[in-house]
């Protein structure tokens, strides 16, 4: 007598999930930014931000002469100190998947990692408006705690100075983030790169009449002089200039930054 054995429950088992709907990119956006503040660091350090704004701010309303009491001077005051500290916000947002190993989580629930990044993206803007709105509010503040004027003296200041070099900012952050992908070393290149080098092209400039000339093409930071003083809308020659550095410190560096992360391997 010959008995059969049922092996149908060794056999793989098949999961269908074709049909199961991808992850909406709202959800996505809405991750990062909860990801961006949820942490001690983060939280805190975009705290820090507004209350350094707040406080140069009121610095300089108590201590500034009548004349120089207008909005458009406390908006630059206040852009200024924001300008310095809000690509690093965006660059914690970028490093934070590769520092601390999260990473593999985050592409294992959504394996597209280009969904990933550009909601990202889209949260460091987010998060970029919402600070240079706080920015706006605290550069009122400090007009009416100075007695000053509401008034702008150009375009230049609101428009260039203040919204676009912000938004600049973003987009460097989020350059230096993807390419380096680590946290110190991201952090550092951007102060070398924000502070460092303009004080040595200065420098080299004032010597070196050639390269005064050469330096508006080829320092990102040196072009962007023509945002904050002269018409709101920059000459032909200005405008070339930032193409021409921009391409060289922001463009380049966020293709091969884009490059690299989509192909990084997550540990």
């Amino acid at each position: 007598m010959t008995t059969t054995t049922d092996n149908t429950s060794d056999a793989p088992m098949e999961l269908d999930v074709s049909a199961t709907p991808a992850v909406p990119f709202t959800r996505l956006v809405r991750v990062e930014l909860r990801k961006a503040l949820d942490t001690r660091a983060g939280r805190w350090f975009t705290f820090s931000i507004i209350a350094l704004c707040l406080i140069v701010v009121t610095i300089y309303a108590l201590a500034a002469p009548d004349d120089a009491q207008t909005l458009g001077n406390v908006l630059g005051v206040s852009g200024a100190v924001l300008g310095y500290f809000l690509p690093v916000l965006v660059i914690l947002m970028l490093t934070s998947e590769w520092s601390q190993r999260t990473g593999l989580v985050t592409f294992t629930l959504e394996p597209h990692r280009g969904r990933v990044v550009a909601s990202k993206f889209v949260a460091a803007l987010l998060l970029g408006a919402g600070l240079i709105a706080v920015a706006f509010a605290v550069a009122a503040f400090g007009t009416v705690l100075g007695g000053g004027e509401w008034t702008i003296d150009t375009g230049v200041v609101l428009v260039n100075g203040f919204v676009v070099a912000n938004l600049i900012g973003i987009l460097l952050g989020f350059a230096i983030g993807m390419l380096l992908m680590n946290t110190p070393a991201a952090i550092v290149t951007y102060f070398i790169y924000s502070l460092v080098l303009p004080i040595a092209v200065g420098i080299l400039s004032s010597f070196q009449e050639w390269f005064a000339d050469l330096a508006p093409w080829i320092e990102f930071n040196t072009a962007q002089g023509s945002l904050f003083t002269g018409d709101p809308v920059p000459t032909g020659e200005e405008l070339g200039q930032l193409l021409v550095s921009g391409t060289i410190w922001l463009v380049v560096p966020f293709v091969l930054g884009l490059w690299r992360l989509l192909r990084a391997e997550p540990k």
